[in-house]
């Protein structure tokens, strides 16, 4: 009997708690906790969110034609950023070692801006046919650019 006494006053004491800490929680009201600026810089960032910057190349394939085994060829590929803001290529790769870029890397391009990227490709010990890709990771949409070389390499006699 004497447990149930305790437990109704432990029960009781909890619910007052509980109220207590509902009303003056209650009491505060968030939106006045919300600063004029942060919303003004939200809106700016909602709305320059789609301003993405776009890149354009002069083109995005180029054949080197017939070369033989070892020489080391490049062809540039001419771009332009004809988005609405700043264009950074953080990374391009090319599908295999023999495939090197050179880029600006990390540069911002801005609007209207043009640039360059020199693909060199190493034809040594690669007769036939040879397509090779490089990827660009860029701020663009996509968020990936695709550039293609290809080569028909004849083999050492």
């Amino acid at each position: 009997m004497n447990s149930t006494k305790t437990f109704t006053k432990i029960l009781k004491i909890s619910t007052y708690f509980s109220i207590l800490i509902l009303l003056v929680s209650c009491n505060s009201d968030p939106s006045k906790k919300i600063k004029k600026e942060n919303v003004q810089s939200a809106v700016e960032r909602i709305n320059t969110s789609f301003d993405f910057p776009t890149i354009e190349f002069n083109k995005t394939n180029h054949d080197f034609g017939e070369i033989n085994d070892g020489e080391i060829v490049e062809t540039t590929f001419q771009f332009t950023n004809s988005g609405k803001s700043d264009l950074i290529i953080s990374n391009a790769s090319g599908s295999c070692g023999c495939t090197v870029p050179d880029y600006p890397r990390d540069i911002p391009i801005k609007p209207g801006e043009s640039n360059t990227i020199i693909v060199k490709f190493d034809s040594s010990n690669k007769p036939g046919m040879q397509r090779k890709t490089v990827t660009l990771t860029t701020n663009t949409s996509k968020g990936k650019e695709l550039i293609n070389i290809k080569a028909f390499v004849l083999p050492k006699n």
